[in-house]
C-alpha cells in the first residue's frame, strides 16, 4: 500500500539554531524531551521560544501505541535524581510555563506517579508562580497515582484520548477509552479547580460523528481544554495516516467544540497536546 503523499502546505520550516542551544543543556543534565522522542514537527518552534516539555522516567515506554515514536520495550530502572535536575534546567532557562510527561510505565506500582509529583513540587518551590502542566499516562485507573498528581500542585493536567474508542484496539492496544475518560473525571472530582485537558490527532480513519462524540464524552467528565491537530506519521513503521485534514475543517471543529462548552480550544494541522500550552492560561 502507498502511503499518502503529505500535502505541501503541510511544510514547516525549521529552526535548528534554537534546537541546539536547549538540546545541549538538556544532554548536559542528562533530560529527555517528549518534543524530540515523539519527533513532534513542533519542536523547533517551541525550542526557539525557550519552552520545552520535559519527559521523565526515561525514553521507553511500556506500550506500543501505532502513532508514536517514542520506543518500545523494557524501561529502565527509575532516576530519582531526575526531579531535581528537571528544576535546575528550569533556573537555567528561564522557563515560566513548564510541561512534563513520561513515557508510560506499566512496570512500576503507582505508574511513575510519586516522580511526577516530585518533579511538579520542586519546580513550584522556586517561584509558586511558575505554571506547571503534567501530561500524564493513565496509570492504569490506579486511583492513588490520579490523587498523587491531582494533589500535586499542578496547574493543569493533561491526558490524551486522542482517537476515538473505535479505533483504540487498533491503534492504542493496551489503552482503553473509558478507562481514559475515566481518570480525568477523577482528577476533576479530587481537584476542582485544577484545569484538565485532552487533545485528539486525527486522519487515522476517525469518522466527524465520532469527533463529536468524544467531544461531548470529554465534557461530560469535566474536561476544560482541548486540542486538535492532524496525525503526522513519524516514521514508516507508524500507522498510515487517512486522510490529510483542511484547515476550515479545523476551524469547524473548534466551533463546534466550543459549542459543546470547553473553555479553550486549539484546532489546526501542527497543533499538539503541549504546543503554545501556556496560552491555555491567558485570560
Amino acid at each position: 500500500m502507498f502511503a499518502m503523499k503529505k500535502p505541501l502546505w503541510l511544510n514547516k520550516r525549521v529552526n535548528l539554531s534554537a534546537h541546539r542551544k536547549i538540546k545541549s543543556l538538556l544532554r548536559e543534565l542528562n533530560l529527555h524531551t517528549i518534543c524530540e522522542e515523539s519527533l513532534c514537527p513542533n519542536v523547533s518552534e517551541c525550542f526557539s521560544h525557550g519552552v520545552a516539555t520535559f519527559m521523565i522516567l526515561g525514553d521507553i515506554c511500556t506500550r506500543a501505541c501505532k502513532f508514536c515514536a517514542v520506543v518500545k520495550g523494557k524501561p529502565r530502572k527509575v532516576d530519582y535524581g531526575e526531579p531535581k535536575r528537571v528544576k535546575e534546567a528550569v533556573k537555567k532557562l528561564n522557563l515560566n510555563y513548564i510541561v512534563i510527561t513520561s513515557p508510560t510505565r506499566d512496570d512500576l506500582g503507582d505508574g511513575g506517579a510519586e516522580i511526577f509529583a516530585q518533579t511538579a513540587g520542586g519546580i513550584k518551590s522556586i517561584d509558586s508562580c511558575r505554571r506547571v502542566e503534567l501530561l500524564i499516562p493513565d496509570f492504569l485507573g490506579n486511583k492513588g497515582s490520579l490523587k498523587k498528581v491531582a494533589n500535586c500542585g499542578a496547574d493543569v493536567i493533561t491526558h490524551n484520548l486522542e482517537t476515538p474508542p473505535r479505533l483504540y484496539r487498533e491503534i492504542k492496544k493496551g489503552s482503553e477509552y473509558e478507562r481514559s475518560l475515566e481518570a480525568l473525571r477523577i482528577i476533576k472530582k479530587i481537584k476542582g479547580r485544577v484545569y484538565t485537558k485532552s487533545g485528539l490527532i486525527l486522519g487515522l480513519g476517525e469518522e466527524e460523528k465520532e469527533i463529536i462524540g468524544v467531544f461531548k464524552d470529554l465534557r461530560r467528565v469535566g474536561c476544560d481544554f482541548l486540542t486538535i491537530g492532524q496525525y503526522l506519521p513519524p516514521s514508516v513503521d507508524c500507522h498510515p495516516v487517512k486522510k490529510y485534514i483542511s484547515q476550515s475543517e479545523f476551524d469547524y471543529l473548534k466551533e463546534e467544540a466550543f459549542k459543546i462548552g470547553f473553555k479553550e480550544v486549539k484546532s489546526a494541522p501542527y497543533v499538539r497536546s503541549s504546543y503554545l500550552a501556556h496560552t491555555f492560561l491567558i485570560p
